[in-house]
């Protein structure tokens, strides 16, 4: 399937530097006709005869053919996951956009529906009765107010927030931050995320003895990343290099999954993530997901949500919330260890 030219290098230039010379190479590949690329380098001020040339070197070049060749791997992979995008577009709607709830769900029922075969569930029932379903943020903040805790901050500034999450992280004591949430109103400039896990794990460490350990999913180990904040939070599109548990203590949190089978389709150039914003889709500006199933969720305290590695979620605090998330499930969940050391796509 043929694409647009992908974006150029800013700005005109008088001849031809190696940023254009990949631009001209990525796009041939992307089968992007060597005239349209000539019209575009002309009105960056390459000269026609000096566009031309480049180009056909391009053309011409062996290792482009060798590129050529791994695309054309790229592309019979593409069509293997548009088999399943498309016979998920056929399929009825209660099919591709509810995700089942499970009352008390087993193990092996669990692993047999949803673990080995990739597929969401939010179980009900599981975390009654244990001792984090009283959690409080006045009570919280008394036990644990003068501890230091690391945060995200100043993310509305910052349109790719979640990639440069480093550059965000800010500490305080935990009872400073529990009056900046209360106080908040609705906001997404500040967050307590697992990207604050290395500090927050130790601070908060008493926790973690009073979540269930959850014997039918999870190992005997007690651990887990802790999310709190304000509503009008958001974690942005993108998928985990694992399988995870969301379970959901405090608030209530709104939840859009794509099938992993719809990647191609995602505009992801970094890492795990997309710039399509999940709280409005802009079809315009990204036509390829017109049609394309959403399955949505509003998650309710007390409710646990599987996300199976692959699967892109959006998430959206509807409240002040409170999340515990895991990923040391009884079976195995190594799946980061084979994914592409380099995160540009």
């Amino acid at each position: 399937m043929k694409r647009r030219a992908a974006v150029h290098p800013i700005g005109p230039v008088a001849g031809i530097g190696n940023d254009w010379r990949r631009w001209i190479a990525e796009n041939l590949v992307l089968g992007s006709h060597p005239d349209t690329l000539a019209a575009i380098l002309h009105d960056n001020g390459v000269p026609p005869d000096v566009a031309r040339a480049e180009i056909d070197a391009a053309l011409a070049s062996p290792y482009l053919h060798g590129v050529l060749r791994l695309h054309s791997r790229l592309a019979k992979r593409d069509w293997l996951l548009g088999i399943q995008a498309h016979l998920q577009r056929m399929a009825p709607p209660d099919m591709t956009t509810v995700v089942p709830r499970r009352a008390r769900l087993d193990g092996a029922t669990f692993l047999r529906e949803h673990y080995l075969t990739n597929r969401p569930v939010i179980i009900t029932g599981m975390l009654d009765g244990c001792p984090a379903r009283h959690w409080t943020l006045d009570g919280l903040a008394e036990r644990f107010g003068a501890r230091t805790v690391e945060v995200q901050g100043g993310r509305s500034a910052d349109p790719d927030y979640e990639m440069n999450s480093i550059a965000h992280k800010a500490v305080m004591p935990f009872g400073d931050y529990v009056a900046q949430v209360r106080a908040a109103g609705h906001t997404n400039d500040f967050y307590m995320t697992a990207n604050n896990d290395g500090r927050n794990r130790a601070a908060l460490a008493e926790l973690w003895d009073e979540m269930p350990l959850l014997p039918d999913y999870l190992t005997d180990e007690r651990k887990g990343f802790f999310w709190l904040g304000p509503a009008g939070t958001v974690t942005p599109f993108h998928h985990d290099l694992t399988n995870n548990f969301m379970m959901q203590l405090m608030g209530r949190k709104r939840v859009r999954l794509i099938a992993p089978c719809h990647t191609p389709q995602l505009y992801n150039t970094r890492h795990c993530f997309t710039p399509v914003d999940g709280r409005a889709i802009d079809l315009q500006r990204f036509p390829a997901l017109a049609g394309m199933p959403i399955a949505e969720c509003e998650l309710a305290p007390g409710e646990i949500l599987f996300l199976p590695v692959g699967w892109w979620h959006f998430v959206e605090a509807l409240d002040i919330s409170l999340t515990v998330s895991a990923t040391h499930f009884r079976w195995d969940n190594d799946f980061y260890s084979s994914y592409p050391s380099n995160h540009d796509f």
